[in-house]
């Protein structure tokens, strides 16, 4: 595969605070104050979950933008006062208040808003369709990315990547864990989260599974349709995507060292 053909590839794990990691992922002597500094520098991304429970502060954005390098980037957990809802064309204010607490100080190293709806929320096609329009595609120039992550059973239905394709949304990938698997591309990225690590293994995942998750990983850069994973439509390639895979749940002691096996065999 031509890298200069192939989209960007960012692999990370759900936030960075975590007493089981210090001395396994963070070293003994570290201060807990630089965990991120660490963590971004042995991953290229984090999916930040404490903005799903509530507003951080415009301080906390900046201060997360400067303690990372160059090219890291966060995605973010949306409030779950807009998904968790039984009516959720009435979410635009909770959208409005999130996108101006302060999200935006990230700046470029703002990546995918997660967009997580409760197990029990079913699709229903128009309400949620008046979801997908009030969110923003830009806000002052700048490109937002969005994906939602359904879990119920009747969203496995070619209508639901039909209409995520109509406003450029993606749908989460999940993968090794409890939840529906929706793989259909209807964006110009890929957000997967896989949940399969175990205690029994040193990298979280047994070595052959990291090498199929690296493998899949290159093929959706690359534009390609893995093998083995689970579409609910017709589905064709849309060109080179941009990739972003979080190791969550699971056994969340080893996903740090999951994340970076990937990295590794990804170069």
């Amino acid at each position: 595969m031509d890298k200069d053909m192939a989209g960007s590839i960012r692999i990370g794990i759900g936030g960075w605070t975590y007493e089981p990691w210090r001395g396994s992922f963070y070293p003994e002597s570290l201060p807990q104050r630089r965990e991120l500094e660490h963590a971004s520098r042995s991953l290229t991304s984090i999916e930040i979950n404490g903005t799903y429970y509530g507003s951080q502060k415009p301080d906390s954005f900046r201060k997360w933008h400067d303690e990372t390098p160059e090219g890291f980037v966060f995605s973010l957990k949306a409030p779950r006062y807009a998904t968790n809802r039984k009516v959720l064309a009435g979410a635009e204010e909770t959208i409005s208040r999130f996108f101006s607490s302060g999200v935006m100080l990230l700046g470029d190293k703002l990546g995918p808003i997660n967009w997580q709806f409760m197990a029990t929320k079913k699709f229903e096609p128009e309400d949620f369709e008046a979801f997908l329009k009030l969110l923003p595609s830009s806000i002052d120039g700048r490109t937002l990315r969005h994906v939602v992550e359904v879990r119920h059973e009747s969203f496995r239905t070619p209508e639901f990547p039909d209409l995520l394709r109509r406003y450029g949304v993606a749908a989460v990938v999940a993968a090794d864990g409890p939840y529906p698997q929706i793989a259909d591309p209807t964006a110009p990225f890929v957000y997967a989260r896989i949940m399969g690590t175990t205690e029994d293994q040193p990298l979280g995942y047994d070595p052959a599974l990291l090498d199929l998750w690296a493998d899949r990983v290159r093929t959706w850069a690359a534009g390609g349709l893995p093998e083995g994973l689970d579409y609910v439509g017709p589905s064709a390639a849309l060109g080179p995507r941009d990739v972003y895979l979080y190791v969550i749940s699971g056994h969340k002691a080893r996903n740090p060292q999951a994340a970076m096996a990937l990295i590794q065999r990804l170069g």
